[in-house]
């Protein structure tokens, strides 16, 4: 991602600026955007979920303890299936293309594994 890329550049020493899952948190939001979820109360969840994502990830960056961090993580992971579920159920609806819907659940299910092992 471009902004992540501009943020190392600036010699950012931010933690969650290291995590790979982090950068694909991002893709993931950017894939819900994409989406255009016709359905407005649908979109809304889909996106406050990815946002919700991204941030968990970059508070269990930041956490100091094993504990806080799982936690953080487990609520990241949990946002994460929201967040992919309301964009299926968006494309059942037919307010969203099949090929959003594709793209959302590969990103998604690659956040929840690399989560998974972030939680452990």
């Amino acid at each position: 991602m471009s902004q992540h890329h501009s943020n190392r550049s600036l010699g950012s020493s931010l933690p969650h600026h290291r995590l790979h899952v982090y950068r694909k948190s991002l893709e993931l939001l950017a894939a819900v955007r994409a989406a255009q979820v016709r359905d407005a109360k649908l979109r809304h969840e889909a996106l406050r979920a990815a946002k919700s994502v991204c941030l968990n990830i970059a508070e269990g960056a930041g956490r100091v303890t094993r504990a806080d961090k799982a936690r953080a993580y487990a609520i990241a992971r949990g946002e994460c299936v929201e967040c992919v579920a309301a964009v299926e159920i968006a494309g059942s609806a037919g307010d969203t293309s099949a090929d959003a819907v594709t793209a959302v659940v590969r990103l998604g299910n690659d956040v929840y594994l690399m989560l998974g092992g972030l939680v452990a």
